[in-house]
């Protein structure tokens, strides 16, 4: 099968990521990509402050380089990937003004001022309080913030928790989540079809099959395909699996980006 773009790379420029831009753009051009994103982490005020900013003028200088080292092989993107939280919109607002990004993650990594990562949002709270409380943050960024084209890995909460079972039921939150997609359906966005849950051994597309199938239902058609990779090896993991569910689903087209414009390719088995 061949695979179109991937939407969710990092590289060394996010704090969690030490891969060369270069390998990445290397790696992508080696699979016969013809897009490949860079949406590095930007998450102002995060616990961990090497997500709170990119030295964009390294950044700018070294994607030029490789953009026009590689035209006619792939198309490169600069995008980012903003965490999104209430007191810190000004800022992300600014930042989306000021650099000429193409595509446009917005993520929930904290809520409440507590970070997933290191368990301090699950404190005190069973499994079923925090997914809620998640949702409801996730709802607020949809609302607050109107600067994004799709939100990234909707149900990824499950992979943190020190909880037994590390499941979410769409029906369990059907309408939270019903309202989440409802929100982005009307406001034009999409949802980040991220392949990273495979990598974390959860054995699932993030947002899992019964939400892509709740947003079809609901009329949406926006989709993108990222891997979230933060290695040139993980670039287009489990993409297989992902077109394989999507066209079970009903999806024909797949959602790219050129200039924060939407377009549409078709999916092929």
């Amino acid at each position: 099968m061949h695979f179109f773009a991937d939407y969710h790379t990092h590289t060394s420029y996010s704090g969690d990521s030490e891969a060369p831009m270069q390998d990445m753009a290397r790696r992508a051009v080696e699979m016969n990509l013809k897009q490949l994103v860079f949406t590095d982490h930007v998450d102002y005020d995060y616990a961990d402050l090497n997500f709170e900013q990119i030295d964009f003028q390294a950044y700018s200088q070294e994607f030029a380089e490789l953009k026009r080292k590689y035209r006619g092989q792939i198309d490169l993107l600069m995008g980012v990937e903003i965490g999104y939280q209430p007191h810190v919109v000004d800022r992300i607002r600014d930042l989306l003004k000021s650099h000429p990004f193409e595509f446009v993650i917005c993520s929930t990594h904290m809520a409440d001022n507590l970070d997933f990562y290191t368990g301090a949002f699950f404190e005190g709270k069973t499994s079923r309080n925090a997914y809620e409380r998640y949702f409801q943050n996730v709802l607020q960024g949809i609302q607050e913030l109107d600067d994004f084209d799709v939100y990234g890995h909707l149900d990824f909460i499950v992979r943190y928790g020190d909880y037994q079972v590390k499941q979410l039921h769409y029906r369990d939150y059907s309408d939270i989540v019903d309202e989440i997609l409802k929100c982005l359906i009307y406001a034009g966005k999409g949802i980040e079809v991220n392949t990273s849950g495979f990598r974390y051994g959860l054995e699932q597309l993030h947002p899992q099959t019964e939400i892509l199938k709740r947003y079809r239902q609901l009329g949406g058609e926006i989709v993108t395909i990222g891997s979230d990779a933060h290695y040139p090896q993980d670039i287009c993991f489990e993409f297989q699996q992902a077109y394989e569910t999507l066209i079970g689903l009903g999806y024909r087209y797949m959602t790219v980006y050129k200039e924060r414009k939407p377009s549409f390719i078709k999916m092929d088995r």
